[in-house]
């Protein structure tokens, strides 16, 4: 009686769907071919996305940078408005890591134009969030070595977004990732039939013991 309950137990709790603890918004691939927008010389870039948890723990973008040049910085910000508003984290992401983040470039390949393409990571962050709350990523004042530009490359994706000095813009390529995701808690059609059979058999148990 009691290997046989055990095992019923077992199968309900595998019924059970485990609550995801992690979350990302994808904006697309990077393009590397169309365009970019600097990101430095007093100009902000400003990306939306919908937070589908409750903290971001890092991101990263796609960049054009002179060839041979690696980012070393850059100023974030996430707020509820493009180039400012609500505030609800910033910092600057470096090289070897700070308050800011640690921020990592990563050569990708080089363009028709002569750029190199790069992916930016920044990781080490925890910025609060509301779930299903639009936020903006705002980018500005990134650094290389040799004192160059650098420019968020253009996909056109599914977000909104905006340059500090000429309004909208199509959207750049990035990628945002959190924790504290409440998705995915809807059993598959599997666990539902397999969690009834769990009941169904401990039901059987009962009714065995009780009669």
């Amino acid at each position: 009686m009691r290997i046989a309950s055990l095992t019923i137990l077992c199968l309900a709790l595998a019924a059970i769907p485990a609550w995801a603890q992690t979350w990302s918004y994808d904006n697309g691939k990077i393009n590397g071919t169309t365009d970019a927008w600097t990101i430095n010389f007093g100009y902000i870039v400003s990306d939306s996305y919908v937070a589908a948890g409750t903290s971001v723990t890092g991101y990263s973008f796609g960049v054009w940078e002179f060839s041979g040049d690696l980012m070393t910085s850059v100023d974030w910000s996430i707020t509820l408005n493009e180039n400012g508003g609500s505030l609800f984290g910033s910092g600057t992401a470096k090289k070897g890591g700070g308050a800011g983040g640690t921020l990592t470039d990563t050569f990708i390949s080089s363009n028709q134009f002569g750029y190199d393409i790069d992916l930016i990571t920044v990781t080490g962050l925890n910025v609060p969030e509301a779930n299903g709350v639009t936020y903006w990523l705002n980018l500005q004042n990134a650094v290389v070595p040799s004192g160059d530009p650098v420019f968020w490359d253009e996909n056109s994706g599914k977000s909104q977004a905006s340059e500090s000095a000429v309004g909208t813009i199509p959207s750049e390529a990035f990628t945002i990732g959190g924790g504290s995701s409440t998705t995915g808690t809807t059993p598959e059609p599997s666990s539902i039939m397999l969690f009834g059979s769990g009941i169904l058999g401990l039901a059987g148990v009962l009714r065995r013991k009780l009669f």
